[in-house]
Formats: structure tokens, C-alpha cells, sequence
């Protein structure tokens, strides 16, 4: 068990699930929400019907796999801005890693990915109200310890969270779970942590850049998921190498 100080003590405590890794005896893993908390049986029927296109879709070969949020979900240019790699979208929600780490097995078991991209941003949007950075790492670690259950070879890849003007006031604490998430990265086997904020900051005024997010100040636009594009795939080139040749119908989004 991770040892806790007094002063991050959790108000809904930590609760347990066990992961089996590589056949071996199921250890458990700690996560803030139990697997039936309403926070996270919410997102039932949505994880319900991603799944139900595992049952009914192909996959591509060399495909990466996305999973997490609305930025995920609502990425509908992702086969464009993605190419040459062909791409499999399994986002959801509003997604936290307090629910993603429940449902991370279920979304990636009938995939045979090359790799598989995380994105979760929800988990802090204000400076005082938000759980401390400490309490969503319990989570980003259940998400990734549910992924590696899975998947113990593939690699993932961890999208920083972007700066945005809506959770502008929270951001020096989003840095800072940012820096955690990529601090876990590092001491990961295969896993690694694509950082962003660069590309989405004014480097005069340091706010975020208005034309690459859309009205809500939130969600990124054409102009800003392009960027993410071409940030995720030259990471991806770095990595893995360049993706295997695919013909264009072998392209597969949700």
C-alpha cells in the first residue's frame, strides 16, 4: 500500500482492485473511487457502446489506439491529423482517471495495438476545489496498471493536459500534475510523456493561444487538434520508427 500523509488523506479513501499481471496472482491496486461509486457507473452505457464497436470493427495493422475525454471523443479529424498512422478512437465523456482506470481494461482488451495514446483532463479544473495532485496519481497509476494488465509490452503515451483559458486559474496545478504524470513516465518500461503547452502558450503574453481552441475556451479547434497531430505522430516516429505501410480504407475511427 502507498503510504499516505496525514495531510492528503482522501475524504473518500482509497479503495482496492486487483489486476492480474502476466498470469501471476492478482495484486491490488489503489484507486480513490470503487468500481460502483455513481462517479464512475455514469459512463457505463458509453463504455457499453465503444465496446460494441470492438464486436463489429476491424482493426487496422500498426493501428494506434486513443483513449481518454471529450478532447478524444470529439477529435473527429484524428484520421487526418494522425496520417500515416492509422488510428482506433476509443474516447468517452468527460472522462476522469477516477472511471478510466476502471474501464482502461475493458477498452483496450480487443485491440493489438502498436501503441496506445492517453488523454485525461478533467481530473483538476480549479485551483482549491480539485483533489490534490497526489490523490489523481493514485488514478493515473490504476489507469496504467489496468493498461499494462492488458498490454505489457505495448507502449503508451501520455498526452501532457494543454493549457486552456477556461482552467486558466488552475493551471500552475495542472503543471504540476503534468510534471508527476511525466515523472511516471520516466521510471515506466516503454511509456512516455508528450509535452505540449509550448505549442499552445503565446510565447510573449504566456496565456493560451485563442485560434486553437474553440468558443468554450476548452476543447481544441481544427487548428489546435492539427497541432496535436503533429506532435503526437512525430513522437510516435521518435520512438517506434515510421508505421507500417496501410491502405487508406484500413484507417478506422468511431
Amino acid at each position: 500500500m502507498m503510504r499516505l500523509d496525514s495531510g492528503l488523506a482522501f475524504v473518500c479513501g482509497l479503495c482496492l482492485v486487483g489486476v492480474m499481471f502476466l498470469g501471476e496472482v492478482a495484486q491490488a491496486v489503489e484507486t480513490t473511487l470503487a468500481a460502483d461509486d455513481p462517479k464512475v457507473t455514469r459512463w457505463e452505457q458509453d463504455v457499453a457502446a465503444l465496446e460494441a464497436l470492438d464486436r463489429t470493427e476491424a482493426d487496422p495493422a500498426d493501428a494506434i489506439l486513443f483513449l481518454g475525454s471529450s478532447s478524444i471523443r470529439l477529435w473527429d479529424t484524428i484520421a487526418t491529423d494522425m496520417t500515416p498512422w492509422p488510428v482506433i478512437r476509443r474516447g468517452y465523456g468527460g472522462a476522469h482517471h477516477h472511471d478510466l482506470c476502471h474501464f482502461a481494461s475493458r477498452l483496450v482488451a480487443a485491440h493489438e495495438p502498436r501503441a496506445i495514446v492517453v488523454f485525461v483532463a478533467n481530473d483538476i479544473t480549479s485551483p482549491t476545489e480539485s483533489p490534490a495532485v497526489e490523490q489523481v496519481m493514485v488514478d493515473v497509476r490504476a489507469t496504467h496498471a489496468a493498461i499494462r494488465n492488458r498490454h505489457p509490452q505495448v507502449p503508451i503515451f501520455y498526452i501532457a493536459i494543454t493549457p486552456t483559458e477556461s482552467r486558466w486559474p488552475a493551471w500552475p496545478k495542472i503543471s504540476r500534475l503534468n510534471t508527476a504524470i511525466a515523472e511516471m513516465a520516466a521510471g515506466e518500461p516503454n511509456t512516455f510523456f508528450i509535452a505540449t503547452a509550448e505549442r499552445f502558450l503565446d510565447p510573449a503574453a504566456g496565456q493560451p493561444i485563442p485560434a486553437l481552441f474553440q468558443k468554450d475556451r476548452l476543447h481544441l479547434s481544427p487548428a489546435g487538434y492539427r497541432i496535436w497531430g503533429e506532435l503526437i505522430a512525430g513522437t510516435l516516429e521518435h520512438e517506434l520508427g515510421p508505421p507500417l505501410a496501410v491502405e487508406p480504407a484500413g484507417i478506422r475511427v468511431d
